[in-house]
């Protein structure tokens, strides 16, 4: 896997003020990367732009 010290991760919006079920994301070139906010050195999930476009607009849908 890819080091991810260039990756810039934040909170997700969803999980402020959660103590569990935490993720992170990060912008990147090719769409986003995705960890837990718990366990950062387990690594990542890379999602294609046209992937994690489709995730969110399922979430803003509340489909998710």
């Amino acid at each position: 896997m890819p080091a991810t010290s260039h990756l810039e991760f934040r909170k997700s919006s969803y999980s402020q003020g959660a103590r569990e079920n935490c993720v992170e994301v990060a912008d990147t070139p090719a769409g986003a990367a995705v960890r837990d906010s718990q366990y950062p050195e387990a690594g990542h999930l890379r999602f294609g732009i046209a992937e994690w476009r489709a995730f969110l607009d399922e979430v803003k849908r509340e489909r998710l």
